[in-house]
């Protein structure tokens, strides 16, 4: 799927794919900040996390971080139907699937999810001209 963005790019003119990656794993350690989730690696030196790994085996690099990638704001009602859980306090939780905290702000009836990503840079290897 990436090396076909990628051609499709190149067929029309763009040397660079940027990709924005929601890394697969980062949900079970949601209260690991992203930028020190991003820097896990394997003992094979190779990405901690597959997606991320996907990427870089196929020559991405990151570029960088956007905490702010996605904001979903909802009612208490909301958020609970779609977690699945009650919030008796305001407060973090952690809630299944997500890569980061629910912000639950009872007195305001609100919940807000701001979820981070990876952009990730593959560059067009580079023609040979004569």
């Amino acid at each position: 799927m990436i090396e076909r963005m990628a051609e499709i790019g190149r067929d029309h003119g763009l040397g660079t794919l940027i990709a924005p990656v929601r890394p697969t794993l980062k949900h079970r350690y949601p209260l690991t900040p992203i930028d020190r989730y991003v820097e896990w690696r394997r003992p094979d030196g190779r990405h901690f996390d597959p997606w991320l790994r996907t990427h870089e085996r196929l020559g991405a690099k990151i570029v960088k971080v956007a905490p702010t990638s996605t904001v979903t704001t909802g009612s208490l009602a909301e958020w609970e139907e779609w977690t699945e859980m009650t919030f008796p306090d305001s407060g973090a939780y952690v809630v299944p699937g997500a890569l980061v905290p629910v912000e639950i702000d009872r007195e305001r009836d609100q919940g807000v999810y701001i979820e981070p990503n990876v952009w990730m840079v593959h560059s067009a290897p580079q023609s040979a001209e004569p």
